[in-house]
């Protein structure tokens, strides 16, 4: 099942739920946040992404659903995932 999600950005994307399941899984790979849930990522390191450009391909991807999740206050999603 998919539904549309509209970005900050004004842009409306199709979001599959099995994605928000996978990316309350995903970790960051590298830099000083290596290892940390990418939902677990303080909201000032993401906002510095979304500045300065999210990496290519499935991480950037991830990276800016996090953005969009932090700066509109749903980081309650993720708590029913938390162990």
């Amino acid at each position: 099942m998919t539904f549309p999600v509209k970005l900050v950005f004004m842009t409306e994307i199709q979001f599959d739920h099995t994605e928000l399941l996978e990316l309350s899984q995903a970790k960051m790979p590298f830099g000083k946040y290596a290892g940390r849930l990418l939902v677990d990522l303080p909201e000032p390191y993401v906002v510095w992404f979304a500045q300065q450009g999210f990496p290519s391909g499935k991480l950037g991807r991830q990276l800016a659903v996090v953005y969009e999740i932090k700066v509109n206050g749903l980081e309650y999603l993720f708590e029913p995932f938390k162990i």
